[in-house]
């Protein structure tokens, strides 16, 4: 099972000029492997940058995307490393949901495609991050 992050689930769905083909490529050779998920986070600021009247899951059932729900050792452990980029000096626009969907990824599946490799590879050592090719 392979999770999403938000950034790649957005370039899909808007057709993003940039990434919207890498991205889509990526995740099509990750659903005919298995199962894709996205989490919590990623449903919640997927749909607040539709603008639809269909909700965001709606959209990723239809492409074969379930939702998977954050279990509350992903969600202790989200908050564990949230604290720690925090004593590190880490700045404000990291927020909460980048560090649900990487325990998220870490805790309940076998990877995550994200286009932000190194902020999830520093903090959640062991993930397999799966980067779209450009």
């Amino acid at each position: 099972m392979i999770a999403l992050d938000s950034s790649v689930v957005v370039d899909l769905l808007v057709g993003d000029r940039q990434f919207a083909e890498s991205s889509g490529a990526c995740i099509g050779e990750a659903l005919s492997a298995g199962d894709v998920v996205v989490c919590d986070a990623v449903a919640a600021e997927v749909q607040t940058l539709l603008d639809t009247q269909e909700t965001a899951m709606d959209t990723l059932n239809a492409l074969g995307i379930r939702y998977l729900p954050t279990s509350e050792q992903a969600a202790v452990r989200a908050g564990h490393m949230q604290r720690r980029f925090r004593d590190r000096g880490g700045r404000r626009e990291r927020v909460v949901a980048d560090f649900l969907i990487g325990a998220h990824a870490l805790l309940q599946c076998q990877g995550l495609i994200t286009r932000d490799a190194g902020f999830y590879r520093d903090y959640f050592k062991g993930l397999k991050v799966i980067v779209p090719k450009a």
